[in-house]
């Protein structure tokens, strides 16, 4: 094995270490699971289909809407894992331990989308089960044309493997936002605001033009992967929205490798 090669695998088994001796990521990943199924789970329950009322509800794509606000949580889990290095100092540490900064950077990176991926897998899972027992019960049966929510379906199979994509890409993104910006508060109000201000835009947008644009290119476009139903009225079609996330998350670590390459610690 080359001295690259080992370098870079005992700076993830550093970073591992750093992860799972404190308690905060670990606490992380269970409120990325939770938040995400109680946010599921309560839009499902406040969506009925009355009898005899023609319904359009992409119920898939309902059933994940926990993944908008799980996101959050995973940008601090990501964020806090470069971060909290940076405020306590011990950065200089694993940096005189490291010197090859890009190694640093990938471990942090692997850990952190990881961790996000494992994380809203489950999280995923348990919306589509969480769906199979709410949504027949508020007048989205088989009859009615809504079939139980089931992975076996590929329109559901593509949307819960693209959500899982989504929030890991997220956790990309912040990891490089919270290198480059290296405060903690700044970078995860950098991060909320990056995802959440758009689709505020482009509420108050009249323009159709440009509300097409700020929707098809905003980091949230990702969520477009969720659609399995009106795919032809989307502004960006699925796996597009998540690549447009991708070329995101891409600036930012590229962002993060030169800070990290040129700029003191």
């Amino acid at each position: 094995m080359s001295g690259a090669a080992v370098t870079m695998r005992d700076a993830l088994r550093a970073e591992w270490t750093k992860q799972r001796t404190i308690a905060g990521p670990a606490w992380l990943v269970v409120a990325v699971i939770a938040f995400t199924v109680a946010i599921s789970a309560a839009a499902m329950a406040a969506t009925r289909c009355p009898a005899g009322v023609a319904c359009t509800v992409d119920t898939t794509r309902l059933s994940l809407t926990g993944v908008q606000f799980g996101q959050a949580v995973v940008a601090i889990l990501a964020i806090l894992a470069v971060c909290n290095e940076y405020s306590t100092g011990m950065i200089r540490v694993t940096l005189a331990a490291m010197p090859r900064r890009p190694h640093v950077l990938a471990a942090k990176t692997c850990l952190s989308s990881g961790f996000a991926v494992a994380a809203s897998a489950v999280a995923v899972l348990a919306c589509v089960l969480v769906a199979r027992l709410i949504l027949p019960g508020h007048g989205f049966t088989a009859a009615r044309g809504f079939p139980l929510t089931s992975l076996a379906d590929p329109g559901t199979f593509r949307a819960a493997i693209g959500s899982v994509l989504y929030l890991g890409l997220i956790a990309l993104l912040s990891t490089g936002i919270a290198t480059v910006v290296r405060d903690p508060a700044v970078a995860i109000g950098a991060v909320l605001a990056l995802l959440y201000i758009f689709p505020v835009i482009a509420a108050f947008v009249g323009n159709p033009l440009w509300h097409n644009r700020i929707e098809r290119y905003s980091p949230m476009a990702g969520l477009n992967i969720q659609a399995t139903t009106g795919l032809n009225s989307l502004p960006i079609t699925p796996w597009a929205g998540l690549g447009v996330l991708a070329i995101w998350a891409g600036i930012a670590l590229l962002g993060a490798w030169l800070v990290l390459r040129y700029r003191d610690a």
